[in-house]
């Protein structure tokens, strides 16, 4: 049954989502500085105001499309999970795991938390919001590592392979925001997933 207040809970929800996209949007693309809340509701299409209705601060806006990005990327990776486990087990899975991985950390949502995190390391208050957000999205990582490679994270040597290889992602992710570095990260996604695939296969 249709109640009269859901099309404009529906309207809300819409409006909530433009703004989040938008801010992520205006992250990866001009940087910290040119997000305000002006510009991201001006891109959004919405007023001021009602880009404050829904998020009173810049910095309550600036958290939540982290928190959206960080739940679209967790989504995404449950598509590319399913996606992995259909390719045979062996050295062709892990390469396609680590590139998987790498590919999290070249993205425009990557670009878009870079912007903030470095802001954050010079601003106490945001760092305070945004330090638990990297926790978290950093033990999903970690567990969507483990759970592709079908690997024991009790085993500490395959827990520190697997951290290693977020690190390597995340150094690789680094060195795409300037220049395009695909070329030299494809081949160091191809050595790296040998190297991982003998070192976890080794007996132990």
């Amino acid at each position: 049954m249709v109640t009269p207040h859901e099309p404009k809970q529906d309207r809300s929800r819409a409006t909530r989502q433009r703004l989040l996209e938008a801010t992520i949007d205006c992250l990866a693309e001009m940087g910290w500085a040119a997000a305000t809340v002006a510009v991201v509701a001006e891109r959004a299409g919405v007023s001021r105001g009602a880009a404050q209705h829904h998020f009173p601060t810049r910095e309550d806006l600036i958290t939540a499309a982290l928190e959206y990005m960080f739940d679209s990327r967790t989504q995404q990776a449950k598509v590319e999970g399913k996606a992995v486990t259909a390719v045979d087990e062996g050295i062709g899975r892990t390469e396609a795991v680590v590139a998987g991985l790498v590919e999290s950390y070249t993205s425009p949502l990557f670009k878009a938390a870079l912007q903030v995190w470095t802001h954050a390391a010079a601003d106490p208050a945001l760092r305070e919001r945004i330090v638990p957000l990297e926790a978290k999205f950093g033990r999903i990582s970690h567990r969507r590592a483990v759970e592709a490679l079908g690997v024991d994270d009790s085993d500490p040597v395959a827990h520190h392979l697997v951290q290693a290889t977020l690190d390597l992602a995340r150094g690789l992710g680094l060195a795409d925001v300037l220049t395009d570095d695909s070329a030299r990260r494809k081949q160091i996604v191809a050595q790296w997933a040998a190297t991982l695939h003998t070192a976890l296969e080794a007996p132990r």
